[in-house]
């Protein structure tokens, strides 16, 4: 009954919302219920919480879902608590923790975290200002200020990343913003160049299981982006650091499971499974 009374609301209501700075808000009343509570919780949690765990956990079971940010005539902001893939979660979860960190539990703070985090220096001026990359993701959040990416020690940071990223430009036809305005490809093209070329050390996957030395690098609540030897891609899958008495879990929107899971199976484990994984990039969220 109570969801039904969410999508009544949301339809009869507002779909849309305006907030200060932010212009047109893609949002159901449920999401910002969502969204101030868990940061009601978070406000009488003690201080040596690890909040990006925390607020992980309670998404764990709602559905995966792929595209939620795209669909609109015009690029806003979208936000979405009933629906995640790998990066709204890490998303969603890092702009919570960046409100905890603030002590700013409000609605629209979430808001402004969540835009600084999406978007090329925190402003939203269409698609190709979004952050498509997560390569380009980390950097521009470490120049803000809010995330830090993790490269020390060697090992077992002992493999580097030569990025190059060009899947988007080269499959247009795979994005439903670039069909529609192609006019587009060219400004993600010219983004793509300025990411290529660029290192980073990084975890090799035979060194994944080797939870002694990781316990060293990796801490409860990093986020774990997974490298790949896909062509034109630099990322494949994201989700936050668990440590179990078995090893280092992956908390994560899984398209497998179909839903946000703590994977049973250890990260070795996983990464094993799929052979185009080649390793992890550790991020960390800044105090």
């Amino acid at each position: 009954m109570k969801r039904i009374l969410y999508i009544i609301i949301g339809i009869t209501a507002c779909l849309t919302s305006y907030a200060a700075g932010l212009g047109s808000v893609k949002a159901l009343p449920q999401d910002s219920a969502t969204i101030c509570r868990l940061l009601a919780e978070a406000k009488k949690q003690p201080a040596s919480t690890c909040m990006p765990l925390f607020f992980a956990q309670k998404f764990v079971g709602i559905p995966y879902v792929a595209h939620t940010l795209e669909g609109d005539m015009q690029e806003r902001l979208v936000v979405n608590t009933r629906q995640l893939d790998c990066t709204t979660l890490v998303e969603t979860v890092t702009a919570l923790t960046l409100c905890a960190q603030r002590k700013d539990y409000s609605w629209l703070a979430y808001q402004q975290a969540l835009v600084g985090l999406r978007y090329r220096g925190g402003v939203i001026n269409g698609y190709p200002s979004r952050l498509h990359y997560f390569t380009e993701w980390i950097t521009d959040n470490t120049k803000a200020g809010v995330v830090s990416e993790v490269q020390a020690p060697n090992p077992p940071f002992t493999a580097v990343q030569t990025v190059k990223v060009n899947y988007m430009s080269t499959h247009p036809k795979s994005y439903q913003a670039l069909k529609e305005h192609p006019e587009y490809v060219s400004a993600i093209a010219k983004q793509e160049r300025q990411v290529s070329g660029a290192k980073y050390r990084y975890i090799p996957k035979k060194l994944v299981g080797k939870s002694q030395l990781l316990r060293k690098a990796i801490k409860d609540g990093d986020i774990i982006a997974i490298t790949c030897n896909k062509a034109g891609l630099d990322i494949a899958h994201l989700g936050f650091a668990v440590w179990r008495a078995d090893g280092l879990h992956l908390l994560n929107a899984s398209q497998l499971h179909h839903k946000v899971v703590l994977e049973p199976m250890t990260l070795y484990q996983y990464l094993k499974k799929h052979p185009s994984h080649t390793g992890i990039r550790i991020i960390r969220i800044t105090k």
